[in-house]
């Protein structure tokens, strides 16, 4: 289970020998949480991150690194879980280039104990998250950057001035900042692309 949440995760346990695959699932199935699949084609792997919710990915590190690089690599692209690489020895160059793909964590000796696996599940989860959060205020950052150059652009303001617009709009409305940016985004395809002078001038 995982200790933050008390749920039962599921795991994709990838990559390595038959033998090594069935050693780290019997470690994760102890810890109580569902091994989905022991798998080590790159293709099958891809298609079952498509079609199955994944929590989190383990990737057995063998003698072909750079198939597991491979693997890092399709998992994070095709799936919207944390990775960890499961490694016999202490590799820096296939460390650097794993994390170049969007490895989480990883974990050397060869044989995943129970306590490490459950530490380093424990972790990557923590970052995914933190990851996602900072990826998010980003988002909101770069949209509230968005709707303060339409606004300056449409009312001839500078960049304060758009930003109190917003944030009176938001105290006066009783919503979000973030709510109103994207109003104002959703609204610029209703307005011309440039101010419109009054007639009467």
């Amino acid at each position: 289970m995982d200790a933050r949440t008390g749920l039962q995760l599921r795991i994709l346990v990838a990559d390595g020998s038959q033998a090594r695959l069935d050693r780290v699932a019997e470690v994760v199935t102890r810890l109580g949480h569902e091994v989905i699949a022991k798998e080590s084609n790159v293709e099958a792997v891809a298609a079952l991150t498509e079609r199955e919710p994944v929590d989190v990915a383990i990737v057995v590190v063998g003698e072909n690194t750079a198939h597991a690089l491979e693997l890092i690599g399709r998992i994070v692209r095709e799936a919207t879980c944390p990775v960890i690489a499961l490694l016999d020895v202490e590799d820096v160059a296939f460390i650097r280039e794993a994390a170049k793909r969007g490895v989480f964590a990883y974990l050397t000796n060869g044989e995943a104990r129970d306590d490490q696996l459950e530490s380093a599940i424990e972790v990557v989860l923590h970052r995914f998250a933190e990851y996602h959060d900072l990826e998010g205020a980003f988002g909101r950052r770069a949209l509230t950057e968005r709707a303060k150059g339409i606004l300056m652009e449409r009312h001839t303001i500078d960049e304060e001035a758009a930003f109190h617009m917003l944030r009176e709009h938001s105290r006066k409305s009783n919503r979000k900042l973030i709510d109103v940016a994207q109003a104002v985004l959703e609204a610029q395809a209703l307005l011309p692309h440039s101010p419109r002078q009054d007639p009467a001038l």
